[in-house]
């Protein structure tokens, strides 16, 4: 796979349009991080059915149903399958989408993926580097300092307050 920097790929339009052909773009899980891999009888023995229709196999919560959602609390909002930190509550901000955003990651504490699921519309999908869970998308519109809108559903985390 070709590595590229931000600068680069949004540095024009023909960067933008090299993006929506990538089709993988992956943050390496640092070495440290733990594989979790379970079969989907045990994922379901962990998770609730909606919690399971979401991280196993890429669903959407409603919009504003998350409690996490009013969250502002220092603490870290981590992957609710793994316990894994994703994202420092510094890090979240108010998108008005509905689901909890945040404009930075952890370092190699997702990865992400071309996603065309939606026809005509490519995304990037976000999921967990331990277990590959299913969390949400990111998206090139939030603030600085990233200009990244991490938008994540709810029900796939839980927050540890400090």
């Amino acid at each position: 796979m070709r590595t590229v920097s931000r600068q680069q790929v949004f540095g024009s339009l023909a960067g933008l349009v090299a993006l929506s052909c990538l089709p993988t773009v992956s943050h390496a899980a640092s070495s440290s991080i733990g594989r979790l891999r379970l079969s989907d009888a045990e994922w379901r023995k962990r998770l609730s059915p909606e919690q399971f229709a979401v991280l196993r196999r890429a669903g959407t919560e409603e919009p504003f149903t998350s409690p996490l959602l009013n969250e502002h609390r220092q603490g870290a909002f981590a992957c609710v399958a793994c316990a894994l930190d994703l994202f420092d509550s510094a890090t979240k901000f108010d998108s008005h989408t509905g689901w909890p955003s945040f404009f930075r990651a952890r370092r190699g504490a997702v990865s992400e993926r071309r996603d065309t699921s939606l026809p005509g519309e490519p995304r990037t999908e976000v999921r967990c580097a331990r277990c590959d869970g299913h969390l949400g998308h990111v998206f090139t519109d939030g603030p600085a300092p990233t200009g990244l809108r991490y938008c994540m559903n709810g029900v796939a985390l839980t927050f540890h307050p400090r």
